[in-house]
């Protein structure tokens, strides 16, 4: 693995992963995989000068410094699963000349995650690790339950009262108790107010007249209303829209889970008609496979 670069390796990880993009719209998908693991070398890099890790010992390759890396707690355990992934994609590029579309595709994506990820946890050079946080926050919170060094900070004489309140047990004044029981007497008084004159407002159960329905029942009905002919409304035929059809526009892999890692249970070939049943998510769409419920990548269907 090359020596770290100082000082410009953010720079270098973020005209990796543009120029890796930029080859994978242009369907170069071996040098976009290529490109994506001389990127993930120079976040590795960046990382082992933080964590004190040697990278120029020829014994340790990219793997044993990611997984030192996740041992040392300098990366999370889904950081360390994506970059064995690029990595393992970037090897299978350089050295079976790996073109899969699916694979580059992939590729790309985890190693934009990772850069934001790098981006906002590791870019700052004062970070530290949450147990070397703890144990240096530790000493200063016991010097400050102790006094310190014995310069304390003025304490205005409001907040020393109120502390002294809260010491002998009576948190409120007489002040804000006075304010309280004002505004619950107001409550009560507005409350009775309302269901007083509620109670003065006549009822329209009284004031209604009641309509018979036996007098209308008995009046005759006129020739003129016997005689029109009562016409049922054309019914109109419902329109059916036919469902759309799904292909696929490349190799596709069938999985059983919304993942990547989950189960493959198939590959369909390039403009395989799919029996789409409706959308996962923005990145995944559910399909009937062979009688079951199975999962592909959206990015690889085209409606017609």
């Amino acid at each position: 693995m090359p020596a770290p670069v100082s000082g410009n390796n953010w720079d270098k990880i973020r005209q990796g992963l543009k120029d890796a993009q930029m080859l994978n719209s242009q369907r170069k998908y071996n040098l976009s995989m290529v490109k994506c693991r001389q990127t993930l070398e120079f976040m590795v890099q960046d990382l082992c000068s933080k964590a004190s890790i040697t990278t120029t010992n020829a014994n340790q390759d990219l793997a044993s410094l990611i997984d030192e890396l996740y041992s040392n707690r300098w990366i999370s355990k889904t950081t360390c699963e994506h970059y064995h992934k690029i990595r393992m994609l970037g090897n299978k590029a350089v050295h079976e000349g790996n073109e899969n579309a699916y694979d580059a595709n992939q590729a790309c994506q985890l190693l934009s995650h990772e850069a934001v990820t790098f981006s906002k946890d590791y870019m700052n050079d004062s970070r530290q690790r949450p147990q070397q946080r703890s144990s240096q926050q530790r000493p200063a919170q016991q010097q400050r339950a102790a006094g310190g060094s014995g310069q304390s900070r003025p304490r205005s004489s409001a907040s020393s009262r109120s502390r002294r309140r809260s010491q002998d047990g009576f948190p409120l004044s007489s002040t804000d108790l006075m304010r309280i029981a004002i505004v619950i007497i107001a409550v009560i008084v507005v409350i009775a107010l309302v269901r007083l004159l509620r109670s003065g407002e006549p009822s329209t159960d009284e004031t209604t007249p009641a309509v018979s329905t036996e007098s209308l029942a008995d009046e005759p009905t006129s020739a003129a209303e016997e005689d029109v002919p009562t016409t049922a409304a054309p019914e109109t035929m419902a329109e059916t829209t036919p469902a759309p059809v799904y292909k696929t526009t490349d190799y596709l892999n069938v999985r059983s889970e919304p993942s990547t890692s989950s189960r493959r249970l198939g590959v369909l070939d390039a403009d395989t008609v799919v029996e789409y049943l409706g959308d996962y998510d923005a990145t995944w769409a559910i399909i009937d496979y062979e009688g079951t419920q199975a999962y592909v990548s959206k990015q690889y269907l085209t409606q017609d």
